[in-house]
């Protein structure tokens, strides 16, 4: 098996046994990123030679039978969007292009403090704006399993360098679905903590809609990631001081209750995408859960109409600052960052929208009394265009079947694929827990995982 396609559990318990060097290790994922990057651009910058320091000392540690690092020898890719000092922060828009962060995104500081090989940046849309994944900046970023197919967005670089098999881990933020939905379209795993789980920066650290989290190839792998950036930190208030430790081990699901919902009331669900959600319910039967098909009362209308006033007050006027009242410079913006500003603008009144993110909350809560996860489709459709325009907000985010755990932003959602759709690219699905039960949709996930044997089987991955 190449090296650049181990999971980083099974990497990081080779490397432990000495059965593997850190430093073969990267140049594996090196290799692989120089062969695949022509095809699917998903990489802003590396640092390599760094990356070859970080990987050295990782394997002398191990030499010498020194206390390892929870990350300890893992090549990781970070999103863009997440500053590490004195490097570049561009969030893939030319008004930011050369700009330098002057300080570094707690959940950095985490990852490299625990021993991660930290070796490139991934792609994003401009200021994350979009569920797809290009910019006048950085191009077009393409999926690796189809490239004629978005990887998603926002976080659409790290999904797409995972599928690849370009690094072993990978950073992402979601506001709107933006872990979920290259989770979904790369076929990997990724998480959407709830809100204050992991510490974030000013403004989107206070924002209920937002959060940092962990995207690899498996969900041991993610639980991992997931262990080492979450906990407290004294530069986000909202940050919580409780620290849920999360586990990919599989056990059984007996007397575990899960509720499958095929559309959230409305969202219309290609056939395919369906047929794997319905496997996935199989699925978790014969891994011990009792499965019960619910409805709920919402739909891709009330969900917009619910979270446009969200983002009206918070993510509108952040682009609206970008500009600094001058309105020639909004040439420079995307197209589809330019739309988000408008529609979001004419979002709705801030209190009103809070009124009702309470009351779309309640039959959620309501028929969590009596599940303990409740299993969805993360997309409606079997993908978007790689150029897709995303300008037009109603239909595109009319097919996005996870902003509805943004507008309820304090449960956790574990991302993870249910199969592939006839175009060649994966479907997922959701695994939402009651607010702040991390550890349920992680063993919900973990017996899943095991009992599909979809992405745990080389064969899943994409030949790129």
């Amino acid at each position: 098996m190449d090296l650049f396609r181990l999971t980083a559990t099974e990497a990081s318990e080779l490397m432990r046994r000495r059965e593997l060097s850190p430093v073969d290790l990267l140049e594996s994922v090196i290799a692989r990123t120089e062969a695949t990057e022509p095809v699917i651009n998903a990489v802003t910058e590396q640092w390599i030679d760094e990356a070859r320091d970080a990987a050295r000392t990782s394997e002398a540690r191990f030499a010498a039978g020194d206390d390892l690092r929870p990350l300890e020898g893992i090549p990781l890719m970070l999103k863009d969007e997440q500053p590490i000092a004195g490097r570049l922060l561009e969030d893939g828009c030319l008004l930011e292009k050369g700009h330098i962060a002057d300080e570094t995104h707690p959940i950095v500081e985490r990852i490299l403090a625990a021993g991660a090989v930290v070796h490139a940046r991934t792609t994003t849309p401009e200021y994350c704006c979009a569920p797809v994944t290009h910019s006048k900046l950085w191009g077009i970023t393409r999926n690796p399993w189809n490239p004629d197919f978005t990887p998603g967005g926002s976080s659409g670089g790290s999904g797409a360098v995972l599928a690849a098999g370009s690094t072993l881990l990978a950073t992402g933020s979601d506001i709107g679905g933006s872990i979920r939905i290259p989770a979904s379209f790369c076929g990997v795993v990724g998480f959407k903590p709830p809100f204050g789980r992991v510490p974030g920066m000013a403004p989107f650290n206070s924002d209920t809609y937002c959060a940092d989290g962990p995207m690899g190839r498996s969900v041991g792998d993610v639980a991992m990631l997931q262990n080492v950036i979450s906990g407290p930190w004294v530069g986000d208030a909202a940050s919580l001081r409780e620290v849920a430790t999360v586990s990919g081990a599989v056990g059984s699901l007996e007397g575990v209750r899960i509720a499958l919902c095929l559309d959230l009331g409305g969202y219309d669900v290609d056939p395919s995408v369906e047929h794997n959600t319905r496997a996935v319910g199989r699925a978790l039967v014969a891994a011990g859960a009792t499965v019960d098909v619910v409805e709920l009362p919402w739909g891709p209308d009330l969900v917009q109409e619910t979270s446009w006033p969200h983002f009206g007050a918070v993510m509108g006027p952040f682009i609206e600052s970008i500009l600094e009242g001058d309105a020639s410079r909004a040439d420079q913006l995307m197209p589809y960052t330019r739309a988000f500003a408008a529609k979001a603008a004419a979002g709705g009144d801030y209190v009103e929208g809070l009124v009702a993110e309470s009351a779309f909350y309640r039959p959620f809560a309501e028929l969590m009394t009596e599940y303990d996860a409740l299993v969805c489709p993360t997309i409606a459709t079997t993908g978007f265009a790689a150029d897709e325009p995303s300008t037009d907000s109603a239909a595109v985010f009319g097919k996005l079947m996870t902003l509805p755990f943004n507008v309820i932003g304090r449960v956790p959602v574990l991302a993870v694929p249910s199969g592939v759709a006839p175009n060649g690219v994966p479907t997922g699905v959701q695994i939402v827990g009651r607010t702040y039960d991390d550890a349920a949709v992680f063993r919900v996930g973990a017996a899943l995982e095991q009992e599909l044997g979809l992405w745990t089987d080389p064969a899943w991955w994409p030949e790129v």
